[in-house]
């Protein structure tokens, strides 16, 4: 019946009203349904407005009612009465639109009580963590000039830092002592643990002292907080002065405090300091929580110290706490980091057994570490005993899976894991075909790069501008630029700005293959559109032009690169450096090499080995021995690079120079390979050793380093020197087995080495056999073969090489 007349149906029922009687009906006219219809939606037009009026009035008049009764509380003392009141007005469906609204309407009503229900306002809007509601309402009360107390000030405090706003809660603690309101303990901590979470300590070592200097002598929780911001910056130093005068002043350190210091110590690496603190505890009597051990075993683990963090691991066990998630993953990730991958997975197995689960992140980590490994095999049995335990699948572990076969060569089997992936639910993502595209492109393979990527998009899957950045590397390194630029127009298509990467990928490629003039025009495109050049296109430009021997243009890039406020980088030096002493110009390169310390950067190995091998080239070994030593004073370790160029500077000093280095060299337990053996084969042979040439020749094949043409000619030349010259045949029937056939060099030793040796004839042969293999012969060993020939009567052969010469 209600129902019937809320929708305004007549009390008679709907059948009883069709069962009676009726008289026959006349229809009304037009205007007459009009003016009835206007008349209706007139009168329900003013009975909305009505109604919507008569709710204000009974919303204003429960407003009024509920300011009564608040006064009412206030006035007899009913304090707790009244706050109770308070919070029930200020819940979600409450007739006042906010707390402002609420305190207006009081004050207006009832000034004498204006000031405490304010208060009390203001710290229950703060408790309810109200924060936007409570600065509201305080600028309101500053504007009427009245002042929350103290208690209700820290209450919007503790609000302000519980809600990370901290730059408020600074801004409110300076209101109040410009107020001069005075201070407490609680506001000064407040304050200070705000400016430590903004990571502004040197405010909060202000705050400190202005604090004591008040004669507000800190609490355990402000020392505490202090530690804290202090240990975070790694600042140890600081933090233990800070913790002797805490215990100073009389103010015992709980575990925090201690908690706090542990945790520091192991960060930093600090472990004998770490565990004095730990003994400190003991003596103090202060028990260890789960988190003193965690920070003690974090520390152990961080060192390598195993043994120590298992007897830790033990005492920690005996006081009753069980290893948590955070125990577990400080034990995987110190042995993931040591290489020990079977132990890591072992320790997630015996978490998972005891009920402690493994964050997913760990479980990436493993098996991200198996399949760098290239151990496959067990990545898939890790992944298994995961999702038997419990853990669920998620598409990373099985991007994981499918990348370390892409890494191991195996596509098929990265596509299989991909319908595994499928059956479970899980839907492959961008970072699951790229790892095959990379993998495809990397191995030259661009048409089933290109099918993967049609693969993706009939999964649904739309390659993003990584995998574009991928093909345009891939195209770039077979020297397909042509579909380079198209894949940038695709990208452009599909709404896919191509970044700094997908240009320095092509801009990189150009400057490899010497096209460099190409690589300009993409850079400019690049600019055009709007892409910011990074150091690494700057490097690759300046590199090109270098490798092409224009140094004008590299220069002009590194100028460009500065102006444009992209900082040089010691690659960018070390590149013009490179390029420099290439070109002979050794001093200028030292130059440059200043002003990398200039810049605050410092020489590494790279900087040593260019300006040795400049020097040396240079003919200035002596230069080239003074940076080496300067280098190992420097606490850089030599390379293989070092001794290249060194040694064979060192061997127009003399062997005894040559053999020193070498020595050194060999301390260093550094290999020698190819280039080494070259250098000092040859440098023997120069100095009439070929004995000691031909036991480096043995030493280096029996240390399965192939020797080259250069060894052979080394070799064939020092039996030129010794007058062996019927050896020099299987010499070079040697040479040849290992599929290494004469060239010009070669053929020039043969025939300058047959003429020395007044075997004109000999010589001849070698002349005919190098020009059969389309080979030309030194203008000046020509001059001296026909002049031989000529004197053993061999005119005609002379006349010959004349005719085809």
């Amino acid at each position: 019946m209600k129902m019937a007349n809320r929708i305004g149906l007549s009390k008679f029922s709907v059948g009883s009203t069709l069962n009676r009687p009726q008289k026959s009906l006349s229809l009304p006219s037009y205007n007459s349904l009009c003016s009835i219809a206007e008349k209706q939606e007139s009168t329900s037009t003013n009975s909305s407005t009505t109604d919507i009026q008569t709710q204000a009035q009974e919303q204003e008049q429960a407003r009024h009612e509920h300011v009564r009764k608040l006064q009412n509380f206030l006035q007899v003392g009913r304090t707790g009465t009244a706050r109770s009141f308070i919070k029930y007005l200020l819940r979600p469906k409450s007739p006042f639109s906010s707390p402002s609204h609420l305190y207006t309407l009081f004050s207006l009503s009832s000034p004498p009580m204006k000031r405490i229900f304010s208060d009390m306002l203001f710290s229950i809007c703060s408790e309810s963590k109200m924060v936007s509601e409570s600065a509201e309402l305080y600028m309101l009360m500053k504007k009427d000039g009245v002042r929350p107390s103290i208690a209700s000030f820290n209450l919007f405090l503790e609000s302000l830092v519980s809600t990370k706003r901290y730059e408020e809660t600074l801004q409110l603690f300076s209101e109040i002592v410009g107020s001069g309101l005075p201070q407490d303990q609680f506001m000064y901590g407040k304050a200070i643990q705000a400016a430590v979470k903004l990571g502004d300590l040197k405010r909060a070592i202000e705050l400190l002292t202005c604090m004591k200097m008040g004669g507000i002598h800190p609490g355990a929780f402000v020392y505490n907080v202090m530690i804290g911001g202090l240990c975070k910056e790694k600042k140890m130093k600081d933090a233990e002065k800070l913790f002797d005068e805490m215990v100073e002043r009389s103010v015992t350190p709980n575990l925090v405090t201690y908690n706090t210091l542990i945790d520091g110590y192991c960060k930093v690496g600090l472990l004998q300091e770490a565990f004095s603190i730990r003994e400190r505890m003991k003596v103090e009597n202060v028990e260890p929580n789960i988190i003193t051990f965690n920070s003690l075993l974090y520390g152990l683990c961080q060192a390598q110290r195993m043994e120590e963090a298992h007897r830790v691991l033990k005492e920690m066990e005996a006081y009753g706490f069980a290893p948590d998630r955070f125990t577990y993953t400080t034990f995987i990730d110190s042995l993931f980091k040591s290489g020990n991958v079977d132990a890591s997975v072992a320790i997630s197995e015996e978490a998972r057994r005891k009920g402690v689960h493994i964050h997913d992140y760990t479980c990436s980590i493993l098996l991200n570490a198996l399949c760098k490994k290239g151990d496959m095999e067990k990545a898939e049995e890790a992944l298994r005993k995961f999702l038997e335990n419990g853990v669920a699948p998620e598409a990373v572990f099985f991007s994981t899976i499918v990348n370390g076969y892409c890494q191991v060569g195996d596509i098929n089997k990265a596509y299989m894991t991909i319908e595994k992936m499928e059956a479970l639910g899980l839907r492959p993502n961008n970072v699951t075909y790229n790892s095959i595209v990379k993998k495809l492109c990397e191995t030259r393979n661009m048409e089933e790069a290109e099918e993967c990527i049609k693969k993706m998009v009939e999964k649904g899957v739309p390659p993003n501008v990584q995998t574009y950045n991928t093909l345009i590397n891939g195209y770039g390194q077979s020297c397909l630029f042509d579909r380079c630029f198209q894949i940038l127009e695709e990208m452009e298509k599909k709404e896919l700005k191509p970044n700094a990467v997908s240009y320095g990928s092509l801009i990189n490629c150009l400057c490899k293959d010497g096209k460099i003039l190409e690589a300009e025009v993409v850079f400019g495109d690049m600019l055009h559109r709007g892409v910011v050049p990074n150091t690494q296109i700057y490097n690759m430009l300046i590199d090109g032009s270098c490798v092409a021997g224009n140094l004008k243009d590299a220069f002009r890039f590194f100028d460009e690169m500065v102006a444009k406020q992209i900082v040089p980088t010691l690659v960018t030096y070390n590149i013009l450096i490179n390029g420099l002493c290439k070109k002979g110009q050794v001093m200028e390169a030292e130059n440059w090499a200043s002003e990398i310390t200039r810049k605050g950067l410092s020489f590494d190995v790279i900087t040593y080995n260019t300006l040795i091998t400049g020097y040396s080239s240079a003919g200035n070994i002596q230069k080239a021995l003074g940076l080496y030593e300067t280098m190992k004073l420097s606490g850089i370790k030599p390379t293989l690079n070092t001794y290249h160029r060194l040694i064979t500077g060192c061997g127009k000093e003399g062997l005894m120079l040559v053999e020193k280095v070498y020595q050194e060299m060999l301390e260093m337990n550094l290999v020698p390979d190819r280039v080494i053996y070259n250098a000092l084969i040859h440098c023997y042979v120069e100095h009439g050793d070929v004995q000691k040439a031909y036991s480096l020749h043995s030493a280096m094949e029996a240390q399965a380093v192939q020797p080259d043409r250069m060894t052979y000619n080394c070799l064939i030349l020092g039996l030129f020197k010794e007058g062996k010259m019927h050896e020099v045949k299987d010499l070079l029937n040697d040479m040849k087995t290992k599929g290494l056939f004469p060239k010009t060099e070669t053929y020039d030793i043969l025939i300058e080495g047959h003429c020395k040796l007044k075997d004109f004839s000999g010589a001849y042969a070698w002349y005919k056999e190098m020009l059969k293999n389309g080979f030309i012969p030194n203008v000046s060993i020509c001059k001296s073969l026909i002049s031989g020939l000529r004197e053993e009567g061999m005119s005609h052969d002379a006349d010959v090489i004349c005719s085809e010469n």
